[in-house]
């Protein structure tokens, strides 16, 4: 699936634009254990998570991306089996673009 850009009425209220992923990456909540979770979403300052573990609005997680450490990130908001999440640090945009990528080829947890 390739990568698409939000259209201008989509992004309306975002900090960052958003990118279209469907890519697996590892996330855990602070002393628990890795699990693999997906993100259908994402830019320099957040993601969209599904995952069954049950967060809540204002937790901390870590999440991996394919190809780089853990990075802290916050739970803004949940519904069902999706939470919309900001990254503590922003993201540099080489890393989006990289998992975009690898969002295009397949790649993944």
């Amino acid at each position: 699936m390739s990568a698409e850009r939000k259209s201008e009425y989509d992004r309306k209220g975002r900090a960052a634009e958003r990118r279209h992923v469907q890519i697996g990456v590892k996330v855990r909540r602070p002393g628990e254990t890795w699990f693999t979770s997906r993100i259908t979403d994402m830019s320099v300052t957040g993601f969209r998570l599904q995952s069954f573990m049950k967060l809540t609005i204002g937790s901390d997680l870590w999440i991996m991306l394919p190809g780089f450490e853990g990075r802290r990130a916050r739970v803004l908001w949940t519904r069902g089996p999706e939470s919309g999440c900001t990254f503590e640090r922003p993201l540099h945009p080489a890393i989006l673009d990289h998992i975009v990528r690898l969002n295009e080829t397949g790649g993944s947890y």
